[in-house]
């Protein structure tokens, strides 16, 4: 497979896919009409209904060949994914590297996917029975998907979903839909059954179709009015969402600073600040905020931007311009209100300059709300339980970054916040593949991470005798 493959032939319902670094057109696809995404709902359903009573082992064993096809494409994969988002060819590497780690997990998780022996007798009285607790596939998964990791986060989808005996439906997002459908050609290509993997194309139209039809789960990933309007679409059919987040990085008074700025500058700047538990907000102590600043401003200053393409670029642009717009708006409103850009705050078409803002205040919509761009908010503070408070009223609860060692402030950190993970002496954007992820409030239902994953893509059931 490469990037020369040719494209599908071009009628009246196709949309253009362009390099948000370039403005070229690096492909196209047509958007389905909603009757051929039932029809295709339909297609996945009959096939889950004989792949339900597949064994692990095979389920593994397609999990695996994927794997491995994934890996012999990785480069062409990488460059669609540099190509059509923006990630610089560093990240989109590293992100194909991670989705290979995801789909042989999923497999292996797929054969320990137990369930448990319960004893109904454990009362006077009680019956002299047994139950046996264990895990059936669900049926029809639908995979909606963002643009900002476009295979990692589907194969966090699709690789659970398969492991427990599932159909999946797939529909990417319309800014980054290529690499999506180069992987959905690779599961043939790995023998998975016909028509148990489907992929749809479109915006906005497509995914609520796809929540309205016969599906049996909906897993999506993107915002909280999008998830909100699926949901509501979708009825009483069960769903995941992961909406993203609003994180903070709290850097105490024994911090090792040089640590944390080497975390910040790596977690914000990464994809351009598009990353949903990417740090937004540094909480510095006050007694280390000036020279926390001084080493931050000297990292960013370093930090180079521009073409994804170039390796030896760090940071890429933004996904288009109407996100490179809103960021400004944002840096504009907060300037207005008092805040000060330290450094940043230019763009030149969709590549913002990596920006650091001191003197924010709690309401500025800078701060206030999910800003997925390339900009840190510096919050200084003496008083660390107001500043838990301060991010525990935030509508979002992702996850949390903390870079100390002191036991007692470390311990109050993690009790205290309201948010799905808290991660010590590292950014909140830390991800381990195997390990829950998700967050509470707006930010979204349920967990991924491929074990617990699977379990929330299974109907627990229960045989009594």
């Amino acid at each position: 497979m490469t990037l020369a493959t040719p494209l599908r032939s071009v009628k009246a319902d196709c949309f253009d896919i362009r390099n948000p670094f370039s403005g070229a057109v690096v492909g196209q696809l047509p958007a389905t009409p909603p009757a051929e995404i039932h029809v295709r709902v339909a297609r996945a359903r009959a096939a889950a209904a004989e792949f339900r009573i597949s064994a692990p082992y095979q389920r593994r064993a397609l999990l695996n060949r994927l794997a491995d096809l994934v890996a012999r494409d990785a480069e062409d994969l990488a460059q669609m994914v540099c190509a059509e988002m923006g990630k610089t060819i560093t990240e989109a590497r590293n992100e194909i590297r991670r989705a290979q780690n995801t789909l042989r997990l999923s497999g292996d998780a797929a054969t320990f996917l137990d369930g448990e022996v319960m004893h109904c007798a454990i009362v006077s009285g009680g019956v002299d029975r047994q139950a046996v607790v264990t895990y059936a596939p669900t049926g029809v998964v639908a995979a909606i998907t963002p643009f900002n990791y476009p295979i990692n986060l589907l194969c966090h989808k699709l690789g659970p979903a398969i492991g427990a005996g599932n159909a999946v439906v797939v529909k990417p997002s319309p800014k980054a839909p290529l690499a999506a459908d180069m992987l959905v050609r690779l599961t043939v290509e790995a023998g998975f059954p016909q028509d148990l993997v489907q992929i749809i194309h479109g915006g906005a139209e497509a995914a609520l179709t796809l929540a309205q039809a016969r599906i049996d789960l909906l897993s999506f990933t993107g915002g909280p009015d999008a998830g909100l309007a699926l949901k509501r679409a979708s009825g009483l059919v069960r769903c995941l969402m992961e909406l993203g987040g609003n994180d903070p990085l709290f850097v105490l008074s024994d911090a090792d600073l040089d640590a944390a700025v080497e975390t910040a500058v790596g977690h914000r700047f990464e994809i351009a600040g598009q990353s949903c538990a990417a740090v937004k907000k540094l909480y510095l102590h006050a007694d280390i905020e000036k020279s926390f600043t001084e080493r931050l401003l000297a990292k960013v200053a370093a930090h180079h931007f521009g073409d994804p393409s170039d390796s030896a670029t760090q940071m890429g642009p933004v996904i288009d311009a109407a996100a490179k717009n809103e960021i400004l708006a944002r840096l504009g409103q907060a300037q207005a209100m008092g805040a000060r850009v330290l450094t940043g705050g230019t763009a030149e078409g969709n590549l913002i300059a990596p920006t650091v803002v001191a003197k924010v205040l709690p309401d500025m919509k800078l701060v206030a709300e999910e800003t997925f761009g390339p900009v840190l908010a510096l919050r200084p503070f003496s008083d660390l339980d107001a500043a838990m408070a301060e991010v525990n009223s935030c509508e979002y609860g992702l996850q949390a970054g903390i870079f100390s060692n002191d036991h007692a402030a470390i311990r109050k950190l993690t009790r205290g916040l309201q948010v799905g993970g808290i991660m010590v002496n590292e950014g909140p954007d830390f991800r381990a593949e195997h390990v829950p992820f998700g967050g509470i409030k707006r930010s979204g239902l349920g967990r991924e991470g491929v074990r617990i994953a699977m379990r929330e893509m299974s109907e627990t059931r229960v045989v009594i005798d």
